[in-house]
């Protein structure tokens, strides 16, 4: 059933023209129409087929669920699917999420949703883990509170200003590329979270293979200092809304020391799991 609503889906388009800050003139030139049809399906004196509500919407990079959002609006069926990651549907894309995880030990990797909410991981996550709250760690756990709060990983962060900085941004980045209010809510938290005593024991740029082109992320662990850098990898041509707003990830180690350290942990754990086998 196609929901009926007051608002055109003209000032949702021009919402989202004016946060990709871009004239009228801009996106008519890019999505190849003229300015006067544009400026007529803003503000409401022309309904755009549902074709060109999609086409618009790729040319603005909206997300997917907000794509459906601008078509029910503009009075037309969503078209792109929402399933919970746990459905049969999404088996195929499980099963490939989960190969890259194991395949990128001995090194750590989680899965996460639009909110960072963890959905899955490798098992070499866990020795990260050790002296966080138990609270932060029961599920839904969001992988940003669980980095910044006083009683997660922060006290462990020998780079927290710098880390903390670059976490922000990076989701700052995301709340203007999709106006989520939840994405606001939890940046509002985390910034207002206390810095803990004495995490900047060490700098956070300028050392280890790695130099200054990446930020490492550096944690102390019972083992010792982890020094880390990230990669994120996300599905290329998505066109199911859980899909599309799924991110893998994938930590490697940015010097010889975290590397060895690393590899030590997991043939540790094999060990000890072989033997309770």
């Amino acid at each position: 059933m196609v929901i009926a609503h007051s608002e055109p889906v003209g000032n949702l388009l021009r919402e989202w023209r004016t946060r990709r800050r871009l004239s009228q003139l801009d996106l008519a030139c890019d999505a190849e129409i003229s300015t006067r049809h544009l400026s007529f399906v803003e503000t409401g004196r022309s309904q755009p087929s549902r074709e060109m509500i999609l086409h618009l919407a790729d040319r603005l990079d909206i997300p997917l669920r907000d794509r459906n959002v601008l078509l029910v609006r503009a009075g037309y069926a969503p078209v792109f699917q929402e399933r919970p990651f746990a459905a049969p549907e999404l088996d195929a894309a499980r099963k490939a999420i989960d190969l890259v995880l194991r395949g990128h030990q001995p090194y750590p990797a989680i899965a996460v949703d639009r909110h960072w909410t963890l959905v899955a991981s490798n098992n070499a996550i866990g020795p990260l883990l050790a002296g966080a709250d138990p609270l932060l760690l029961a599920p839904p756990v969001n992988v940003l509170r669980l980095s910044l709060h006083p009683a997660g990983l922060a006290p462990r962060i020998t780079n927290f200003s710098e880390w903390r900085s670059n976490l922000l941004a990076r989701l700052r980045r995301q709340i203007d590329a999709t106006a989520d209010e939840v994405l606001r809510e939890l940046f509002t938290e985390l910034r207002n979270y206390p810095v803990p005593a004495g995490a900047d024991s060490e700098p956070a740029c300028g050392e280890g293979e790695f130099g200054n082109v990446v930020l490492p992320f550096k944690l102390m662990t019972e083992s010792g200092l982890l020094s880390l850098f990230g990669t994120t990898t996300v599905f290329g041509t998505p066109v199911e809304v859980t899909l599309s707003e799924l991110a893998l990830e994938m930590f490697f180690p940015a010097d010889a020391l975290t590397q060895e350290t690393l590899i030590r942990i997991w043939k540790i754990s094999q060990s000890d799991h072989a033997a309770a086998g």
